[in-house]
C-alpha cells in the first residue's frame, strides 16, 4: 500500500504546483480565445501536465519511498539476517528476469514490505523490521517474491500510464468546469476572473478523488498477478501462509478506522472503491482455487 499512497501524493501535490505555477505565470490565458475556450490548446495543456506529473511521480518513487521511511539500503550485509535478504531477492530476481533491485529495511512494528522504481532493472525492494522480526524465512520469502513480482510484471510502469491519463482529463474538465462557473455565475466576458482558478483548482481536487478510483482498482486487480508470481517464485503454499499470517496479524491489531478503509480488514462497498489491495480472504482464495 505504502508504495500506491506515496505515489498518489506526490502525483497530486506536483499537479497543484504545476496549476498554480501556470497560473502565476499567465499560462491559463492561452485557454481563452475570441471571448470563448481554445479545446485543442487545453487539451495540449492536459497533456502536458497530466503526464508530467504521473512521470515526475515515478522517477522520484524511490528517493520518496527511502526518505519517507527513512530506508537504509543494504550495500553490504552486516548480519545474517541482511544476507538472507539480499540473498533471497537476488535469487528471486534472477528467477524474474530483472536487474538486481535495491534492498533495504526500514524500522517499523508494522509487518509490510513495497517495490518501487521507475524501470525493472533499477528498482528498490524495502521491507519492515516489523516483517523481519514477526514472519517466518518461508512467508518473508513469499512476501519478497510478491513484491519482485510487482517489479517484473512492470505495475509502476502501467500505473503511471494510468495516472497520466488520469490525470490529463482530470486537468481538462476542471478547466472547463471553471469556465462555465466563470462565465454563467460570475458573468464573465471577457478573460478570465479569479473565479475561473479558485474553481478549477477545487474541481481538480475533487476529481482527482474520484479519478483515483481507477488507480486504486488497477492496483487491486494487479496484487492478484502479484500473489500469482510470488507464489511462482516462493511456492503456493508460502505465499498463502504469508496472507494468512497478515491476515491474523490485522485481525489482532486494534486497527483505527482510517486503516480499515484501505482494506486491511474490510469496510464498506464505498470504502472498497479506494482500496489500494483486495480483501485478503479473496486474495487467500484466489490462491487456493488456481492451485
Amino acid at each position: 500500500m505504502k508504495r500506491i499512497i506515496l505515489f498518489l501524493m506526490t502525483n497530486l501535490a506536483i499537479l497543484l504546483v504545476i496549476s498554480v505555477t501556470l497560473r502565476l505565470l499567465g499560462v491559463d490565458q492561452i485557454l481563452n480565445q475570441s471571448g470563448g475556450i481554445n479545446f485543442n490548446a487545453l487539451l495540449i495543456m492536459s497533456l502536458v501536465v497530466g503526464f508530467s506529473g504521473s512521470l515526475i511521480s515515478l522517477f522520484l518513487s524511490k528517493w520518496m519511498a527511502k526518505r519517507s521511511v527513512g530506508a537504509q539500503v543494504i550495500t553490504a550485509p552486516s548480519n545474517a539476517t541482511e544476507q538472507w535478504l539480499f540473498n533471497t531477492v537476488q535469487r528471486q530476481a534472477q528467477q524474474a528476469g530483472i536487474g538486481m533491485p535495491e534492498v533495504a529495511i526500514y524500522d517499523s512494528p508494522e509487518i509490510n514490505a513495497f517495490a518501487t522504481g521507475w524501470n525493472r532493472d533499477s528498482a528498490l525492494v524495502a521491507v519492515s523490521t516489523g516483517l523481519m522480526n514477526n514472519m517466518t524465512p518461508d512467508e518473508a520469502e513469499a512476501v519478497l517474491g510478491h513484491e519482485v513480482s510487482h517489479v517484473a510484471n512492470g505495475d509502476m510502469i502501467t500505473l503511471t500510464l494510468i495516472q497520466g491519463v488520469v490525470n490529463t482529463f482530470v486537468f481538462f474538465f476542471s478547466r472547463i468546469i471553471g469556465y462555465l462557473v466563470d462565465r454563467m455565475v460570475f458573468k464573465v466576458e471577457r478573460g478570465t476572473g479569479p473565479a475561473f482558478f479558485i474553481v478549477s483548482l477545487i474541481a481538480q481536487l475533487v476529481l482527482g478523488v474520484l479519478a483515483n478510483m481507477i488507480v486504486m482498482w488497477f492496483s487491486r486487480y494487479r496484487e492478484f498477478h502479484a500473489d500469482a508470481g510470488g507464489a511462482s517464485l516462493a511456492g503456493r503454499h508460502k505465499m498463502i501462509a504469508a496472507l494468512e499470517r497478515l491476515k491474523l496479524n490485522h485481525e489482532e491489531a486494534a486497527l483505527p478506522k482510517s486503516v480499515a478503509a484501505f482494506g486491511i480488514s474490510g469496510g464498506s462497498a464505498i470504502s472498497k472503491l479506494f482500496m489500494t489491495h483486495p480483501p485478503l480472504e479473496e486474495r487467500i482464495e484466489a490462491l487456493r482455487r488456481a492451485a
